[in-house]
């Protein structure tokens, strides 16, 4: 994932998610107008506002979001590599609809407060790669861990929050190995998780993310983009058998179809009828587990 130190490592791993830096360009990130998501069916009343919470390494912004009364089952959030923006602000308002205490942060919050890109602003563009860049070789492994446990600490000590339930989580794009981090580090709490098109879920190296499999516990949804499996069509296999192994239930599909990047409302590659696909689904992965 992006927790790699070195500009060649970064390299490697935006080239592994992204066939090319003008494919990249294709997700309009903070850039893009976002299409309107449905209102869940009996929709609970909802507040949300930005909170600052403190972490080993410095203060993260993030966006807190739940219903307006009872307590309910934490969610945190890992956006994709454009951060912490209104399409997810827009995702998390949906989640806590649904009856969710939830949590969207900003990863990069060591280097820039979110939003960081401006409208018309994209990854194919030389000067937002070079912002970006820098961001990226702020983070590492351990620091996602520790990102990790401060974060579900500050979900608990909300009232919204139902502390006698489980907690899930989800990551997009590189927010997919940050989940499963998230969900090994904190396993005494975590029950629940989603990955939609994650980055780098597969490696070679002693760190990857498949190999945290058996700390794990509960149930999970892997959602891999399309032309994803295209590039590394034996990563979904990897994973089963890693869930398999450990006696994870986990529901892992290829989308058809679909771009990496096909979920957040603001993507030029959004597949609307997939993204609710997976969104039901996901949806049903927390029902049972957090229930």
């Amino acid at each position: 994932m992006c927790d790699d130190h070195t500009a060649e490592e970064n390299d490697r791993y935006l080239a592994s998610v992204h066939p090319s830096r003008r494919q990249f360009g294709m997700l309009a990130g903070a850039a893009g107008l976002i299409a309107a998501l449905p209102i869940p069916a009996n929709a609970a009343d909802i507040k949300g506002h930005d909170v600052s919470i403190t972490t080993p390494d410095g203060q993260a912004d993030a966006y807190f979001t739940a219903p307006t009364s009872g307590k309910h089952p934490g969610v945190l959030i890992w956006p994709d590599i454009m951060g912490l923006r209104p399409a997810f602000r827009q995702m998390g308002d949906r989640l806590a609809q649904s009856g969710y205490a939830v949590l969207v942060v900003n990863q990069f919050y060591r280097s820039t407060k979110a939003p960081f890109l401006q409208p018309g602003e994209s990854f194919d563009q030389p000067a937002v790669r070079e912002k970006i860049q820098p961001f990226l070789k702020a983070l590492s492994t351990d620091g996602t861990v520790r990102d990790a446990k401060a974060f579900t600490d500050f979900i608990d000590k909300q009232p919204r929050t139902d502390t006698q339930r489980g907690m899930g989580v989800t990551g997009y794009c590189m927010g997919g190995p940050m989940m499963m981090r998230t969900a090994a580090a904190v396993s005494g709490r975590i029950r629940a998780g989603g990955s939609f098109h994650g980055a780098g879920l597969v490696s070679d190296k002693p760190d990857s993310p498949h190999l945290l499999v058996p700390r794990m516990k509960g149930s999970y949804l892997l959602a891999i983009a399309a032309n994803d499996d295209q590039r590394s069509p034996t990563d979904k296999d990897v994973l089963k058998r890693a869930f398999a192994d450990a006696k994870i239930p986990a529901e892992i599909e290829v989308y058809a179809d679909t771009m990496h990047g096909w979920c957040p409302p603001d993507s030029r590659v959004y597949n609307q009828a997939q993204a609710e696909k997976a969104w039901t689904r996901l949806l049903a992965t927390f029902g049972k587990a957090l229930a």
